[in-house]
Parts: C-alpha cells; sequence; structure tokens
C-alpha cells in the first residue's frame, strides 16, 4: 500500500476541485464571481508556499543541471517560478517533484471560473451519468498507454521511466478529469442529504475500497491506478467526510484539524525538506538516527506547521495588502 501512494494525488487533485466548487460554483451561478478577485485569492492563498519551495531546492540545482541538456536546464528555471514546468515532461518534476501538481492546478484554476457556471443539476440520476462519463474520460488516458505501450516497458510501475509515461503521470491534461470531477462532486453535495446514514455508509465504503484496491495495487495496470480508477471513491470518501456522522466526527476533531491546515505546506515542502534533513546528518549529530523514518516525520510535520504560521498566513496578508493598493 506504501508503494501506491502516489495515487494520493488524485485525490488531492479531486478534492481541490470540490472545495472550489462548494465555495463557488452557487456564486459564479448567480453571477457574483469576480474572476480577477477569484484568481488574486488564489495566487495569494498558493503562491509563496510554491515560492519557498523553490528557494529550499537550491540545493538540487547542481543535481538539475548535470540531469539536462542546458536548454532543458535553464526552460526548467524559467518556467518553475511562472508555474509552467508541467507542460514538459523532461523538466515537469524540476526542483521540487511534488509542484508538478501546481502547475497542473494553476491551469484548472484559471478555467474554473467557467466550470463553476455550469446549470446546477435538478436531479440526481443525470448528474450520476454526467460524473461517471467524466470518470470514463479520466480512465482513457492511463487505458491508452496499457494498449500501446509507446516506452516499450515490460510492466510500469512507480520507478519506471518513459517520455510518454512521464506525459501521463506529471501533464495537467492526463489529470484534468479529476479536477472536474471533483467540482461536479460539490454539486452533488448540495444533493445528498448531509443527516442520516447514507452519508456515512458511502465514507466507510470509501475507505475499503480504496484501502482494497491499494492492496491489490501490484495486480492492477500502474497506469490506470495512477489516476482515474479511484474517482468514485474518492467522491465516497469526501461526501462521507462533508456529512454529519461519527466518521466526519471522528476525522474532525481538533488535533487532526490544526495538522490539516498545514497539508498543503507539507505536500508542498516534504521533498525538498525530507532531502535537507538527511543531507545535514543533523539526526546523526543529534543521536536520534535510529528513531528514523519516524522522527523525520514528526519534523516534517512541525516544520510544515511552521511554514504555515510565519510564511503563508503573513505573506497572503502582505499580498492581499499590496493588491488592494494597486487596484
Amino acid at each position: 500500500m506504501v508503494n501506491a501512494g502516489y495515487a494520493s494525488v488524485s485525490f488531492f487533485i479531486l478534492l481541490s476541485g470540490f472545495v472550489l466548487g462548494y465555495n463557488y460554483n452557487a456564486r459564479a451561478r448567480a453571477g457574483e464571481l469576480d474572476r480577477l478577485r477569484f484568481y488574486e485569492a488564489r495566487f495569494t492563498r498558493l503562491y509563496p508556499i510554491y515560492f519557498l519551495s523553490l528557494i529550499l531546492a537550491w540545493r538540487m540545482i547542481p543535481r538539475e543541471w548535470g540531469a539536462h541538456t542546458h536548454g532543458m536546464f535553464w526552460a526548467g528555471m524559467v518556467l518553475s517560478p511562472l508555474l509552467l514546468q508541467g507542460w514538459i515532461p523532461p523538466i515537469a518534476t524540476f526542483l521540487n517533484t511534488p509542484a508538478w501538481t501546481m502547475s497542473a492546478e494553476s491551469f484548472y484554476y484559471l478555467l474554473f471560473p467557467w466550470m463553476a457556471r455550469w446549470k446546477k443539476p435538478e436531479r440526481l440520476a443525470p448528474h450520476l451519468w454526467k460524473m461517471g462519463g467524466v470518470w470514463m474520460l479520466g480512465l482513457i488516458p492511463g487505458t491508452l498507454y496499457c494498449i500501446f505501450n509507446p516506452d516499450n516497458i515490460v510492466r510500469p510501475d512507480r520507478w519506471s521511466y518513459g517520455p510518454w509515461l512521464q506525459a501521463l503521470k506529471y501533464t495537467p491534461l492526463p489529470h484534468m478529469a479529476s479536477f472536474v470531477f471533483g467540482v461536479l462532486l460539490a454539486d452533488l453535495d448540495e444533493i445528498v442529504p448531509r443527516l442520516g446514514q447514507l452519508r456515512l455508509l458511502l465514507g466507510i465504503s470509501g475507505f475499503a475500497g480504496i484501502f482494497t484496491l491499494l492492496t491489490l495495487a501490484p495486480k492492477i495496470p500502474y497506469a490506470i491506478l495512477h489516476d482515474g480508477l479511484l474517482m468514485p471513491l474518492f467522491g465516497c470518501v469526501i461526501l462521507g467526510l462533508a456529512g454529519v456522522n461519527p466518521l466526519s466526527r471522528a476525522l474532525g476533531v481538533r488535533p487532526l484539524v490544526f495538522v490539516g491546515q498545514a497539508s498543503y505546506c507539507l505536500y508542498l515542502l516534504h521533498f525538498n525538506m525530507w532531502n535537507l534533513i538527511h543531507d545535514s546528518h543533523v539526526l546523526n549529530w543529534l543521536r536520534l538516527n535510529g528513531l528514523d523514518p519516524w522522527i523525520s516525520y514528526v519534523l516534517l510535520v512541525a516544520l510544515a506547521l511552521a511554514a504555515l504560521h510565519l510564511v503563508e498566513k503573513p505573506a497572503q496578508q502582505q499580498l492581499r495588502k499590496l493588491m488592494k493598493l494597486w487596484s
């Protein structure tokens, strides 16, 4: 299951579509969504930590220089701060591996104000069919890869490398269905009653289904599991946790919510922070290496919380003040 952790990225993309849809769909349909202010809010929320992740990646620069042609290296150096590196597969993970998702997310955010204006569903069945269609579209890229095997890899897995596999894993378009599914899920959330047992059953079924499929991950084609296959189960989990039931209360306790607020920081900073912790040998100096990797996990969460309160929130406030002055 640990080796199938890559599937959580699809959940992150789907969840971002759901959160935006939950907060903005009704406003967009009423004509009350100011696109410029929406883009400003997304930029001030996400870019400070993204920029910090690039600063923390300074140790990766010599490695990137040795791994790419000079042209690709300079393309990575220019495009990464602009959130555009994800469109070029060889440099999609330039400097900070998880940062490719922000290249994809920035593209989805650009399109979201138009997605949010889609007609509100009046009946459950047609909306479920629409979501099912999006799920099927999301399975097409991985299925085509399995059929044609353009990289000639006998059995692709998370460690495999090939130009077509890189494009499938790290570029925005193959993952767009997950984001759209999340936006549509926000409309479904308005239809399904928050009280009662249905949401609880959906949440438990979603968790159980995800656990089962990830346990069976070695037997499932990697290209299909990587993105798309788990969409309906992710949706069940989100609907379960968005309801009023014992599951949502159990995962909504204050300590988990407190740490969860730093999830974006943890996701975007963990790669370079992990490298920094271990390349500096600080655990050896403190004689804590015997507790690794658990002590590293604790440090990563602590550093993510520090980044949230010392960097993300102050920077967000300052950027919004500046943008108000400019406007």
